[in-house]
């Protein structure tokens, strides 16, 4: 679970998007020297929920350790609004970011391509809004009616997104990769991962369902990357280079 996460966290499209976005190369290094220091943030709620559960053994699910907190501790009004209001603007920043990514990604990557004639923007603006209700409908079943704990939720969402992972780290690191090795490999870690979340009867080993569907991406996306013909080494280019020109037009020139 924990190689999962960590493959996995990066991937997701709210992140990506702010990962991978950047004015120079120098931004984007920096960016990724100064990542780590968030995960900081993360290490007093591991706490909180650890010491939680000594008090109020009998909370269920314990996800939701910290409302018994602060009900129950006489803490200050003014310290009980504020971490109810952080919270809330922490999920809403979150909120709007998942949504927007999720209704726009099924828009643009998943109706459009499959539409004969080319849909307007307003007509796009519209799908969004829509997706972005269905979306919200769904994550409020899974937030208020249904039963998973929001941890195995994570945990189980995670086996899906980790499989972007290979992709992008060939996109860097291996140019002989091909676009439908990329697609095989994806489909097939999917579909492993899938498999072994509904049927976990099935795993050979007890280990993270996404484990299952890397190695089956990363096998496919090997395989089919080396049976395909190569892309074109000025196409390559023309992404690989991107970073250093960019870098270079942004940098002034010394006066002379």
């Amino acid at each position: 679970a924990v190689i999962v996460s960590a493959a996995g966290f990066s991937m997701w499209p709210h992140l990506f998007m702010r990962a991978f976005t950047a004015r120079s190369e120098r931004t984007l290094k920096l960016t990724v020297v100064l990542y780590p220091t968030f995960q900081l943030f993360l290490v007093p709620i591991l706490l909180i929920g650890f010491a939680g559960v000594l008090p109020f053994p009998d909370v269920s699910p314990a996800d939701t350790i910290v409302p018994p907190l602060l009900t129950e501790l006489e803490l200050s009004p003014v310290l009980v609004g504020l971490v109810c209001a952080g919270a809330l603007a922490a999920s809403m920043s979150s909120g709007d970011a998942i949504l927007h990514a999720a209704a726009s990604i099924g828009v643009r990557d998943g109706i459009t391509p499959l539409r004969t004639t080319p849909m307007s923007d307003t007509r796009q603006r519209l799908w969004i809004r829509g997706l972005v209700v269905a979306v919200s409908a769904v994550a409020y079943y899974f937030a208020v009616i249904s039963e998973v704990s929001i941890v195995a939720l994570l945990l189980g969402a995670y086996g899906g997104v980790a499989q972007i992972f290979p992709l992008v780290f060939a996109t860097f690191y291996w140019p002989r990769a091909t676009g439908a090795g990329a697609l095989s490999g994806l489909l097939a870690g999917i579909g492993a991962n899938t498999l072994f979340l509904v049927l976990p009867s099935l795993r050979p080993f007890p280990l993270h369902e996404g484990i299952y569907g890397l190695a089956a991406n990363i096998l496919v996306f090997t395989t089919v990357s080396l049976l395909t013909k190569p892309h074109d080494p000025n196409h390559l280019e023309d992404y690989t280079s991107g970073l250093s020109t960019t870098e270079a037009n942004a940098t002034p020139s010394p006066p002379e």
